[in-house]
């Protein structure tokens, strides 16, 4: 039996070598790391994809609720967000006063304001008859109605409100104390219709005698005002007997019409 185990220990070097390849290697490790780096190379990937998409409908949501119509006009270099983000808050009527909504003068409706012309000297000094009051068209108003020689002429027809107020004044200190002055203060507004041939038709009358004493300040005021149908062309005036005596203060005197409908 030591015989034999002997004999075992003397074996030819190649027969111990080729008897180590009845022996089974150790199996390696590297098959079962492989697919484990795969799968985490995989996952890594898919939460990539994920984020990215979820970034890009973000952007996208958010882009749609701008209006980038106008950035888009302008050089890259010039976009800013503020500018962008203030001028979308801004009216845009502000931004271009060209765009307002301005009305043209012929698109006004027909309207005059007149205040008396000053000084009064196309009156002689107590001069009694009845003379056509000129008002300053300098300092008044007119659209779409013009004014000659005391006349407001309408260019529209249609129903207009006519109005018109006098004021007389009386003080001259020179004259004898307890002097009584008596004047017919009357006021007229005539209408001239188109045709030549018609007479002019007195549309309004208010009037007053008064009796005043020198030297006090003396005042009266008269004023009317109504509704009438004119036609194109038609003019309007006022008549006033004593007119030497009116107040040349615009705010007292001043004559005026304006279209309230068709």
């Amino acid at each position: 039996m030591a015989a034999n185990d002997y004999r075992v220990y003397l074996r030819n070097p190649t027969e111990m070598e080729n008897g180590q390849a009845r022996f089974h290697s150790a199996p390696s490790a590297e098959p079962t790391c492989r697919p484990l780096v795969f799968g985490t190379l995989v996952v890594m990937g898919l939460l990539q994809i994920l984020s990215s998409v979820a970034i890009l409908l973000h952007l996208t949501g958010y882009l749609h609720e701008v209006d980038f119509s106008s950035v888009q006009q302008r050089a890259p270099e010039e976009v800013e967000t503020g500018p962008v983000l203030a001028d979308a808050l801004k009216d845009h009527r502000k931004k271009d006063p060209s765009r307002r909504c301005q009305k043209k003068q012929k698109d006004l409706m027909p309207a005059a304001h007149l205040p008396i012309k000053a000084p009064i000297d196309y009156v002689q000094k107590h001069e009694v008859e009845t003379k056509v009051i000129q008002w300053s068209e300098a300092q008044g108003q007119l659209y779409n109605i013009r004014y000659h020689d005391g006349r407001l002429l309408v260019q529209e027809g249609g129903l207009y409100y006519v109005y018109a107020k006098t004021c007389f004044r009386f003080y001259e200190p020179e004259l004898e104390p307890e002097l009584e002055v008596r004047a017919q203060l009357i006021q007229y507004v005539v209408h001239e219709k188109t045709t030549q041939t018609t007479k002019p038709m007195v549309l309004m009358k208010s009037g007053s005698t008064k009796q005043w004493r020198s030297p006090n300040y003396n005042m009266y005021c008269q004023q009317q005002g109504r509704l009438f149908r004119l036609r194109e062309g038609d003019g309007l005036f006022v008549n006033v007997s004593n007119a030497w005596m009116l107040d040349p203060e615009s705010e007292g005197s001043y004559f005026g019409a304006f279209k309230t409908s068709n």
